[in-house]
């Protein structure tokens, strides 16, 4: 199945991810915790910590490790939201499900807050390292936007304002900074169809860049221009650069491996050099060790997987 986007826990010792395995009786993403040392998951089902209905995405550890917040459909319907049918153009589309909400858990699976309850896409939440806000990506301006909020999900504050997707953001080391892909259309014909594709729910993530702003939306700078998909960008430890995952020099839009990049953009430099998908590179909170998910190892099958390495700089 699909395995991936793993988060650590504040002290390192527990990683929170996304798995539709079929293994598991899971057909669609649910969110489970486990040790960082558990190597027994062929054998043994983690902990299941959302509610096992619907589909649910992007999940994070909260201040204390005793909580989680993820994003879910589960209130709009306990069945699994229909995935976008193959398009007659043959664009490659992400949907953007608009009964997507995101809430806060504990450990055993209960929920104890919704963060959000506008109407439309509100997901992709991540938690400063500082532990005092939250970064996700709402549609409630009418465009994939950023906005910041309170631990607690009040002060609510609109970040980007720019017509494009602006999705995945993480804090800083320090909390000052925001990293984040962007989709951001430039011609009369990219707005037309990024218009077009969003009133479907959907959106074409083939063609994306990196920036970099402070929490509040100022300084915005663009930080890659390399063509190609260009996301999943984290910070370095140092908060002088960033990894990232791209497949900007792939010739059929694949393999994707992860790269390094200067926060102001020079120089780019490659980490890994698979022949598949590297991506949702993470370092742990003490900088020693990373966790990726990627396509290796799945004996040509097209399962992705959870990998922790050490970091060596």
């Amino acid at each position: 199945g699909d395995n991936a986007e793993a988060y650590w826990s504040f002290d390192d010792s527990k990683l929170v991810f996304q798995s539709n395995n079929e293994k598991w009786a899971v057909m669609c993403d649910q969110i489970y915790v486990t040790d960082t040392n558990n190597y027994l998951m062929a054998e043994k089902i983690p902990d299941l910590v959302s509610t096992g209905l619907g589909r649910t995405t992007c999940s994070y550890f909260m201040p204390g490790d005793t909580t989680i917040l993820y994003a879910s459909t589960h209130l709009a319907d306990s069945l699994c939201p229909e995935e976008p049918k193959r398009r007659e153009d043959g664009k490659y589309v992400w949907p953007i499900y608009n009964t997507f909400d995101i809430f806060i858990a504990d450990l055993n699976g209960n929920i104890i807050y919704q963060l959000t309850d506008t109407p439309g896409y509100d997901a992709e939440a991540t938690v400063s390292p500082i532990g005092d806000k939250i970064v996700f990506t709402s549609m409630r301006s009418g465009d994939l936007e950023l906005y910041t909020c309170n631990i607690d999900g009040s002060n609510v504050i609109q970040v980007t304002d720019q017509l494009g997707y602006d999705g995945g953001a993480f804090f800083s080391n320090d909390g000052e900074k925001l990293i984040f892909r962007s989709s951001r259309p430039k011609t009369n014909e990219a707005i037309e169809e990024y218009k077009m594709l969003l009133l479907e729910g959907l959106v074409k993530p083939i063609e994306m860049e990196l920036y970099i702003c402070n929490v509040d939306g100022t300084e915005l700078q663009q930080i890659t221009s390399l063509g190609g998909a260009n996301w999943a960008p984290f910070f370095h430890p140092s908060d002088e650069k960033v990894i990232f995952s791209s497949n900007h020099n792939s010739k059929r839009g694949f393999p994707f491996n992860l790269f390094m990049i200067d926060i102001n953009g020079d120089n780019l430099e490659q980490i890994t050099f698979d022949t598949s998908f590297d991506a949702f590179p993470v370092f742990s909170n003490d900088g020693k060790k990373i966790v990726f998910s990627s396509n290796r190892n799945n004996n040509g099958t097209r399962s992705t997987n959870v990998f922790i390495a050490d970091w060596i700089d």
